[in-house]
């Protein structure tokens, strides 16, 4: 009897080390889910006012200036629930600017421009690489969350179902080279 009760004991204590260690590993990747869309944000935050500023510097088109300045003005401004469209617009809005060449040796040509022209390229690059590194965590979250221990046993919380960022982050060919033409001093 006494043998009983200490295995029904022991097992008691596996599967609540087990289920212990399972709602931490859920919770760093919440965690994770978190410090990463705080990363995505940050970057789609300095792609719009990159754009932002390169728009009213008046080095573009006018045309090309209004069309950039109400998507970077349009994606910071939007509210939660229209994020993923207004930064697709800005995306579309980038692409169309900097079609053609042109616009971008414009940039470069302007006082600074070189730099601007620099941090924009690195901005737009960036804003994928940030979404791809949110949206791991989200699906690597939502696989762990599918598992019938963490629905039974409740593991989550009241952690909200993790949703991935969903939009159009294709950057503009000109800006994605990374090649581009050689720098003086380098």
């Amino acid at each position: 009897m006494t043998t009983t009760i200490v295995w029904i004991a022991a097992a008691l204590l596996l599967v609540a080390v087990y289920l212990s260690w399972t709602a931490g590993r859920l919770d760093r990747l919440h965690a994770r889910i978190d410090a990463a869309r705080a990363a995505l944000d940050a970057q789609l935050l300095r792609r719009a006012s990159v754009a932002q500023e390169l728009a009213t510097a008046g080095v573009l088109d006018p045309a090309a200036s209004i069309v950039l300045y109400q998507a970077a003005h349009d994606a910071r401004q939007a509210e939660e629930e229209q994020r993923e469209v207004a930064e697709s617009e800005l995306s579309q809005a980038l692409r169309a600017v900097f079609a053609e060449g042109a616009q971008l040796e414009a940039v470069r040509a302007a006082p600074g421009g070189e730099a601007t022209a620099e941090e924009l390229a690195a901005a737009v690059r960036r804003v994928p690489m940030a979404r791809r590194f949110h949206n791991d965590a989200v699906r690597a979250a939502r696989a762990l969350r599918r598992h019938r221990k963490v629905r039974w046993f409740r593991l989550a919380g009241h952690a909200p179902f993790p949703l991935a960022f969903e939009m159009d982050d294709e950057p503009p060919a000109v800006l994605a080279d990374r090649t581009g033409p050689p720098r003086e001093g380098h």
